[in-house]
């Protein structure tokens, strides 16, 4: 399927590069290297990001170059990092245009012309490297950073099931190639926002316990009166998932209009994804997410249930 990928692209000229709307690490460090392997084989490429790139991705490579839209430019392709669907993107006019769809998530789906699905790996950027290295694209210093950047997020530095040695060989060609791996984590993981503290703060009052799971959540009332954004949000749940006896943390983001954008996160032990799919969703063995109907405490209970050990006791609930 590499090879239809690189035929496609070598048909033609003009490209957009997008992933997902509330894109993470791997959706942006992905996107940014891949319109720059676009342009060093002579293509025109955009990348094109609905909500722009969050504030801790700034400092990448080509960062600056990325586009903020809700509407697909004139293009003779696009091609989709990390995205379900066309309806995951959320740009409009994509359903015209000859669509390349590149995922390693297990519930990827055939809705492009040309899908190349590989769940064996870690991350799209995994795959992104190969198409380079098919491409016969050098693989310099800025290429590398943001590559090693979204095998980084998406590994959760490495620490995520799955991770492999073929994971570490990809990390060290990589560095070896000019990837800075203390400088990639430090504006990834000492960047955040003063809002993003206190934002944690709220969330981790609202801590609760069932057996070996674990939920927090924040409400639109708290990201206003924190001056929160919507990326501010990303990683608090891995907060409820460090403490020592917890397998599954559950995170809960109200959204405008009264909906719950719910994260999942495992150890290990239990295939969250296969979760996530059932409400809709989707996602790795061990991150994964979806959308569901308020109000929290019916929230809550929905999916608490469905991970809910059958012999566990709950500890307490939202009011």
């Amino acid at each position: 399927m590499l090879d239809k990928v690189l035929q496609a692209i070598r048909d033609r000229h003009r490209f957009v590069v997008t992933s997902h709307a509330r894109p993470d690490g791997d959706g942006i460090g992905s996107a940014l290297a891949c319109g720059q392997i676009l342009r060093a084989m002579g293509k025109d490429a955009d990348v094109v990001i609905y909500d722009g790139i969050p504030r801790i991705y700034q400092e990448l490579p080509f960062a600056n170059r990325a586009l903020r839209a809700q509407v697909v430019p004139p293009n003779d392709a696009v091609i989709l990092l990390e995205c379900d669907s066309t309806r995951r993107a959320l740009l409009e006019g994509l359903d015209q245009c000859f669509l390349i769809n590149i995922d390693h998530h297990v519930s990827g789906r055939n809705f492009a012309d040309i899908n190349w699905i590989d769940s064996s790996v870690m991350a799209t950027a995994e795959l992104v490297y190969r198409l380079a290295r098919l491409a016969c694209v050098p693989i310099d210093r800025d290429i590398a950073t943001c590559l090693y950047t979204a095998l980084m997020t998406d590994t959760g530095s490495f620490m995520f099931e799955g991770t492999n040695e073929h994971t570490f060989t990809v990390a060290r060609e990589l560095v070896l190639a000019g990837a800075d791996p203390a400088q990639c984590a430090r504006h990834i993981y000492f960047g955040h926002s003063t809002s993003k503290m206190r934002l944690l703060g709220a969330a981790l009052t609202h801590l609760h316990r069932d057996g070996p799971l674990a939920w927090i959540w924040v409400t639109q009332e708290q990201m206003a009166r924190f001056g929160a954004r919507e990326e501010d949000c990303e990683g608090l749940v891995n907060y409820a998932l460090s403490m020592g006896d917890v397998q599954v943390a559950i995170f809960f983001r109200e959204l405008p209009d009264g909906r719950y954008r719910v994260s999942l996160r495992s150890k290990g032990e239990v295939n969250v994804s296969t979760v996530a799919e059932q409400f809709g969703g989707g996602g790795h063995k061990c991150a994964s997410g979806f959308s569901l109907d308020g109000p929290l405490a019916i929230a809550v209970s929905k999916v608490v249930d469905r991970l809910r050990p059958p012999t566990s006791v709950q500890d307490s609930s939202p009011e």
